[in-house]
């Protein structure tokens, strides 16, 4: 932490006379540290004092933004207390791992209003090079010369790097988004989660599908799911096989489950197999949760075709979501007509715009950086979802250890 502080002072002192090289918050952004008792308001004014016309260096300067987004409120509540943010004129962001999912972050960011993309890490030459010079940002080999310099970072790298490099981040006072899974372990999950309440940072898990269209027209209509069946179908990929198929793919379905439902997990019966990796390619799990729902998710990276849907009954009605083609079917139950052979059923089917579920994820990063809004994916959601894949991860492997033993 020391060594965080020093970096982050040494930067400091480089700085433009009469700037106050901030970072996102009214109050130092690594709490306790020797620079803590610099205030927003100190810097306005420092701002204000300055005589010569030299613009300010991006990042440096507050100025009040638009606020929230607040189609995107799902499972956040207000401004939290004292947390580590201030609107800022522009946002310094960088995005660490720019192979395919991390390409796309690197353009949001680049397109997003009021964020500077301030770099692009990677250590394959061609691929941080080529990006940053479609983007026109800097590309980097190594994430630490950005420790003290950006005000967040998109942690977008191999599952095993995550833990490291989000907290080495959160240590030098950036809010952090780190993929889905948050972490190899859940341990490790609990102490990011800590570091970023201590900071009073913010600490986004990136669970996509809560930004999927089809999700968020179907929640207005959950009021108690009974029985939720989830498929989550894909080809066969090299890209994402450092994890079995349950963090990589069935994680997705877990959190909105869990988030849907509401009720702690009572029972998991998995299954599951390798088929063309060494870790799980397919895999089922039915889930009892204690108010008596239950769900049954399958998860296949060995399909033949890609599908994502989601299947929800409640006592009166039944709701089909088509994650992939947008498509929400809400069947209801209703009066009877007296029509002989009529189903005393209502029918609507909501074919909604593709939209785009990444730049909305990163837009609500970026709000909830200014605003101190709690983020729609916190990093306890990423650490419950990780515990529950975990659970049925265990459950698997057990099982085919016993079977190997029986060959």
């Amino acid at each position: 932490m020391g060594e965080a502080h020093d970096i982050i002072g040494e930067k400091r002192q480089r700085a433009a006379p009469g700037v106050i090289p901030v970072r996102v918050g009214a109050q130092d952004a690594i709490a306790g540290g020797p620079y803590q008792e610099r205030h927003h308001e100190e810097a306005r004014r420092k701002c204000r004092d300055r005589e010569d016309p030299v613009p300010l260096p991006a990042g440096q300067l507050f100025e009040l933004l638009p606020g929230a987004h607040e189609a995107l409120d799902w499972g956040r509540g207000g401004h939290v207390p004292g947390h580590n943010s201030v609107p800022m004129q522009k946002i310094r962001a960088a995005v660490i791992g720019v192979g395919y999912l991390g390409r796309f972050h690197a353009r949001k960011y680049a397109q997003a209003a009021g964020c500077e993309l301030a770099a692009v890490v990677d250590p394959r030459q061609d691929a941080r090079e080529q990006l940053a010079a479609e983007l026109k940002t800097r590309p980097l080999s190594d994430y630490r010369p950005l420790l003290g310099e950006v005000d967040a970072v998109s942690v977008v790298t191999p599952t095993p790097a995550h833990f490291a490099i989000a907290r080495e981040f959160l240590e030098g006072g950036a809010h952090v988004l780190v993929e889905k899974p948050i972490t190899e372990a859940a341990g490790q999950a609990r102490e990011l989660i800590a570091l970023a309440a201590r900071q009073r940072l913010i600490l986004q898990v990136g669970h996509l599908e809560r930004f999927n269209a089809a999700i968020l027209a179907a929640m207005p209509h959950l009021t108690a799911p009974r029985f939720v069946e989830c498929h989550r179908l894909a080809p066969y990929r090299e890209r994402g096989t450092d994890v079995n198929v349950v963090l990589d793919l069935m994680i997705h379905d877990i959190d909105i489950v869990q988030t849907i439902v509401g009720a702690p997990i009572s029972t998991i019966d998995a299954i599951g197999t390798p088929v063309f990796s060494d870790e799980i390619d397919i895999a089922n799990a039915r889930i009892r949760f204690e108010n008596g729902c239950v769900a049954n998710a399958t998860a296949s990276r060995v399909s033949l075709k890609t599908e994502r849907k989601l299947r929800i009954f409640e006592d009166d009605a039944y709701l089909s979501l088509d994650l992939q083609q947008k498509i929400v079917t809400h069947i209801r139950k209703r009066a009877t007509s007296g029509v002989p052979g009529e189903l005393p059923v209502s029918i609507e089917e909501q074919s909604l715009d593709q939209g785009d579920a990444l730049k909305a994820e990163i837009d609500s990063f970026l709000d909830c950086i200014r605003t101190g809004r709690p983020p729609v994916v916190s990093g306890e959601a990423g650490l419950t979802a990780l515990e529950t894949a975990m659970r049925i991860t265990t459950q698997v492997n057990e099982l085919l250890a016993a079977r190997k033993a029986r060959a």
